[in-house]
């Protein structure tokens, strides 16, 4: 019954970080109270790895192709 308890406690805690983070410090903004926090979280997420974008190349959303390009 104790693990249940922690597990959900630490789910919370978990849930509400990130939604300061979306609420914050993603858009930009200083946290009210706990700027420290923001700072921290800024910095975690701009060493957080970023998958490469390959949609522009696999659906062609630049739109710079020719015509004859586009059909194979």
């Amino acid at each position: 019954m104790l693990a249940v308890v922690v597990v959900m406690v630490v789910i919370v805690v978990i849930a509400g970080l990130v939604a300061a983070y979306v609420a914050y410090p993603h858009r930009g903004e200083q946290m009210p109270g706990t700027p420290w926090l923001g700072d921290a979280m800024a910095k975690a997420a701009d060493a957080a790895p970023l998958l490469p974008a390959e949609d522009d190349e696999m659906y062609d959303l630049r739109g710079d192709l020719e015509e004859s390009e586009r059909r194979h």
